[in-house]
């Protein structure tokens, strides 16, 4: 721990920068980070009810099923009857959703990727090599317990 700073402390303020640049370089052509976390949501893990997806980026159930609505209207998702309860309705992804995620992501990676040509070499190899390790953090942050 570089100055007595615990590895999370250190981490956290760099992880806040990543996430801004990003947000900066959302545009009207890409969704919004929400959004985008709600179509990587169902195309991981198929259908999900608007709580859950409330629940799962943190905002109001309204403010889902505002979000839900836009989506839909763009021709990102739709609602489709849950098999199994007649009375509630699934979100889903539609095609058009899925390559607007992968035309999204290509679009983060490209910038990043010229982030990348301004560093190092070596800078580029740490980082690079730091990844699955990065990886098993996001996992372990995922896991329930």
């Amino acid at each position: 721990m570089a100055g007595g700073e615990s590895r999370g402390s250190q981490l956290l303020p760099v992880l806040g920068r990543l996430v801004r640049f990003l947000r900066q370089i959302e545009g009207a052509e890409y969704p919004s980070s929400v959004a985008s976390a709600v179509l990587r949501q169902l195309i991981d893990h198929g259908p999900g009810r608007i709580t859950d997806l409330a629940r799962m980026t943190r905002a109001s159930q309204p403010g889902m099923t505002q979000l839900v609505g836009r989506m839909e209207k763009s021709g990102l998702v739709r609602r489709v009857a849950d098999p199994s309860d007649g009375r509630s309705v699934l979100v889903e992804v539609t095609p058009e959703g899925q390559d607007l995620l992968v035309r999204t992501y290509d679009h983060y990676a490209a910038t990043i990727d010229e982030l990348f040509d301004r560093l190092s070499p070596e800078d580029t190899d740490a980082i690079v090599r730091a990844l699955p390790a990065l990886n098993r953090l996001a996992e372990a942050a995922e896991d329930p317990r």
